[in-house]
C-alpha cells in the first residue's frame, strides 16, 4: 500500500477479537516503527509489551480505582480538559461513536461502560506501554519522539492487518500500570497503545474521524 493510502485508510479500532497476537508479529511491527524520526538519534523510547494475566490485572486495577473515585494520576503533568475548537472536535467524534453504537444521551450505564473501555485498554489482547527515562524530564523533545514512534507503530500494525488505539485512559492510573507491567520508577509512562485484530462486528470500528481543511491551519509565509 502506498503511504498516502495507508495513512488515510488507518482507523482507530476500539473493539477487538480475543485472538492473541503472535510475538513475532509484534516484534516485526516494532522493528519497522523504530525507524521513526528521533531528535539527534536519541531513540528515547522503551516498549513494555503487556498481555495475558498482567494485562488483566491492569484492567482490573484501573477499573477498581476509577469506579471507587481514585483521582487519575499520570507520570507527567498535562492539560486534562480541552476548550474551544479542540473541545468541539472531541465532542464531534464522541457523537459519531455514540450514534454508531446506539448509546442514547440519557443512557448513563452504557455511557459509563463506554468510558471504562478506555481504562480496560479497550479489551484488546495486547497493550504496548511506551516509556522514557525519567532523567530526561522536562522531556518535551523525548515526548515528541515517542509521538512519532507511536504513529509509526499504528501504521505498521494497520499494514499487517492489526488495529490500534493510542490510549491515554489506559495509563491514567499510572501506579497500577507500573506495578503490573513491572515498569521501574526510573521510567516515565508516556502512553499505551491497545493492539489486536479488529472485530468487524463492533460497529464503532467503522467510524472514521474527519480532518480540517488545510486552509484552517496552514499558513504560507513567502
Amino acid at each position: 500500500m502506498e503511504f498516502s493510502e495507508l495513512i488515510k485508510a488507518r482507523k482507530t479500532i476500539r473493539g477487538y477479537k480475543p485472538d492473541p497476537v503472535p510475538r513475532a508479529l509484534i516484534e516485526e511491527i516494532i522493528e519497522v516503527a523504530k525507524w521513526a524520526p528521533s531528535s539527534m538519534n536519541t531513540q528515547p523510547w522503551r516498549v513494555y509489551v503487556v498481555s495475558g494475566e498482567p494485562l488483566e490485572r491492569i484492567r482490573e486495577g484501573n477499573t477498581r480505582n476509577m469506579l471507587s473515585g481514585v483521582p487519575p494520576k499520570r507520570d507527567f503533568p498535562m492539560r486534562e480538559a480541552y476548550e474551544g475548537v479542540h473541545r468541539q472536535r472531541q465532542i464531534d467524534i464522541a457523537v459519531q461513536l455514540f450514534d454508531a453504537m446506539g448509546i442514547a444521551r440519557d443512557d448513563k450505564a452504557r455511557r459509563q461502560d463506554w468510558v471504562m473501555r478506555g481504562f480496560r485498554q479497550f479489551d484488546a489482547p495486547v497493550s504496548l506501554v511506551l516509556t522514557y527515562d525519567k532523567y530526561l524530564e522536562p522531556a518535551a523533545i523525548s515526548q515528541f519522539d515517542l509521538g512519532a514512534f507511536s504513529h509509526a507503530i499504528v501504521l505498521a500494525a494497520w499494514e499487517r492487518g492489526l488495529g490500534c488505539v493510542i490510549n491515554g485512559q489506559g495509563i491514567m492510573q499510572s501506579a497500577v500500570v507500573h506495578e503490573h507491567a513491572g515498569i521501574p520508577d526510573d521510567q516515565v509512562i508516556m502512553i499505551c497503545i491497545a493492539m489486536g485484530y479488529p472485530d468487524d462486528d463492533f460497529v464503532a470500528n467503522h467510524v472514521k474521524s474527519v480532518r480540517e481543511d488545510n486552509a484552517s491551519f496552514v499558513y504560507h509565509v513567502n
